[in-house]
């Protein structure tokens, strides 16, 4: 297994058999030598540099119906709101007196939000925050709204594909949504000049090691600038309610995966992982990560943005959430930067 791992570091890429054998793989000898790669490959790259971005979480409305997402549309027991233009400068300005130079506007696929809206706030932005990067986290969009997103100012859009398996895609989603869409999607970002992040979940329902080896040719395939990948936590108003959840030590072997399949990538260390273990941000970190996304959004409405239960860090003031982080970062031996946080490539 060793020399497998030494093929994925010096060549970036292996063959599907042999990703299947590291997926599968519990040796603890060649998880830890896996997992002492990576760090090094990442502080390569990035040094001990840990990069945070400003998560603002604009909109609890959504018209999609994914079986696993507690902001679903049937689920008559979330709380919805929406953030204003004016609320959502107010996160900006307290993130930017913090240190943040990137802001990331993540929410439901919401009609109320236009393309007009959007182009209005992100031109907001970009006039107040020359210096910051914009990034979107809002779905499913013609190339003409991306086009349009990106003409305006905004700099990267998060897209997680979820599952590279067509098949497994269909378990996950309601009939009208199709991975060919959401690749397309991916692909449209890419060639409009964003810097784009793809991602699935680890653990997620019927997933098969099989359907994780399709996602990480996936993403070799597409080299994205970013990957967000996290454990499947269920929520307890969906179909899935009675899920297991994904573990931890599946997710920080992929981040590892990852980590040396794409050297250069932007990788986070989510919530998610912080929300299944309490030392989870700090292990991702110690797996290859390099970014972390503390909350920039209101505390009246942290609550209400529930993708799945129990999640961390709803009652925290955004200050307290960056400094948190900082302390958490430093504790194992990096230090968060007050940096735009490109992906090496773009520097």
């Amino acid at each position: 297994m060793q020399k497998l791992i030494d093929k994925l570091r010096r060549e970036h890429t292996l063959l599907p058999d042999e990703l299947l054998q590291l997926v599968k793989t519990q040796d603890k000898d060649a998880l830890e030598y896996l997992h002492s790669s990576a760090e090094e490959q990442r502080q390569e790259f990035y040094g001990r540099d840990i990069y945070i971005r400003g998560l603002i979480e604009f909109t609890s409305f959504c018209k999609n119906d994914c079986y696993y997402c507690g902001l679903r549309k049937s689920n008559k027991n979330a709380q919805r709101y929406r953030l204003s233009k004016e609320q959502i400068l107010d996160c900006c300005k307290q993130g930017y007196e913090l240190g943040f130079r990137t802001f990331v506007l993540q929410g439901g696929e919401d009609a109320f939000y236009t393309d007009d809206k959007i182009t209005d706030i992100v031109r907001a932005i970009r006039k107040s925050y020359p210096d910051c990067a914009i990034t979107l986290s809002i779905g499913e969009k013609s190339r003409e709204s991306y086009q349009k997103y990106f003409d305006a100012g905004a700099d990267r859009y998060l897209l997680r594909h979820e599952t590279a398996d067509s098949s497994h895609y269909a378990r996950l989603h309601p009939k009208e949504l199709s991975l060919s869409d959401r690749k397309e999607c991916l692909y449209n970002l890419k060639e409009i000049g964003y810097q784009t992040g793809c991602g699935f979940m680890v653990g997620s329902p019927y997933q098969t090691a099989e359907n994780l080896v399709s996602d990480l040719l996936f993403i070799k395939e597409f080299e994205p600038h970013m990957v967000g990948i996290g454990p499947f936590i269920s929520h307890k108003d969906t179909p899935f309610r009675d899920m297991p959840s994904g573990s931890l030590e599946l997710t920080l072997k992929m981040l590892a995966i990852i980590r040396l399949l794409l050297p250069n990538v932007l990788l986070p260390s989510t919530t998610a992982l912080g929300t299944i273990n309490p030392r989870g941000r700090e292990l991702g970190i110690l797996w290859g990560a390099n970014v972390v996304m503390p909350n920039l959004s209101p505390v009246s409405v942290r609550k209400k943005y529930m993708l799945y239960d129990n999640k961390i860090c709803t009652g925290d003031e955004a200050a307290e959430c960056r400094f948190c982080m900082q302390k958490r970062m430093e504790s194992i031996g990096y230090k968060v930067v007050t940096d735009r946080g490109d992906c090496k490539e773009f520097i």
